[in-house]
């Protein structure tokens, strides 16, 4: 018998524009760190639900991926070690996301401070008021919510992950840099996964390309260097 083929899930990402209008949106709700990270990192759902704010480090802009949160059938909460070498990784905070986090930090105290509960380096940087994990298909259910309420039908959770990988690669990030940011096995699985990106990265490298030329000092006369948009619609 043949076995059944894998069909992956089409991929959907959101542009600068939605990015901030999504946020923006979730500005006001107890989720916006969580998405903001999300987006700004490229982090699974899983491994940002495990985080704990012993393994952020806010001076260094620092995040250690070491674990991930998963709920079992019956209801309770299991942490696990990273499925692969690569998905244990330290990665770089955005500069804004850091400012995110800071300012979520500060909240997380005085609340808690309010509740006599102290919090300590092993709470749940994402996580209910009393230091319980949010349920992942909560979090989930909120985000399908919030997306459908701006239009931005079939939008998943997970294409948070592919909008940061996506953003990054064309921004001529070098493929193997968003491989250690995503945890990925391998960097053929980065690739892969982006393949579709290739013609456009491509065409962006040749105009890079003229670019870098034209600006050299022994290049002769400047020539004048189409942008992106006017090269690809040359006859």
């Amino acid at each position: 018998m043949t076995p059944p083929k894998f069909h992956q899930a089409e991929m959907k990402v959101l542009d600068e524009e939605r990015i901030h209008q999504l946020l923006e949106a979730a500005r006001s709700t107890e989720y916006y760190p969580l998405f903001y990270f999300m987006l700004f990192t490229g982090c699974r759902r899983s491994e940002a639900l495990a985080l704990r704010w012993r393994d952020v480090d806010l001076l260094m802009g620092q995040v250690s991926i070491n674990r991930s949160l998963h709920q079992l059938r019956d209801g309770t909460f299991v942490f696990r070690q990273p499925k692969t070498a690569r998905s244990r990784r330290l990665i770089s905070l955005p500069p804004s996301a850091s400012i995110v986090l800071r300012e979520h930090h500060e909240k997380q105290l005085a609340l808690r401070s309010t509740l006599e509960m102290p919090l300590t380096d092993d709470d749940l940087v994402f996580g209910h008021y009393d230091g319980k994990p949010y349920l992942p298909d909560t979090i989930t259910h909120y985000w399908i919510k919030l997306t459908r309420r701006l239009g931005l039908e079939g939008i998943r959770l997970h294409d948070a992950r592919h909008t940061h990988a996506t953003l990054m690669l064309k921004a001529n990030v070098h493929p193997a840099v968003v491989q250690r940011r995503l945890g990925h096995a391998s960097i053929t699985t980065t690739i892969d996964t982006y393949s579709h990106l290739v013609p456009e990265i491509e065409q962006m490298a040749a105009v890079r390309f003229d670019e870098g030329l034209a600006r050299r000092p022994d290049a002769g006369p400047a020539m004048p260097v189409p942008t992106l948009k006017e090269a690809v619609n040359v006859p």
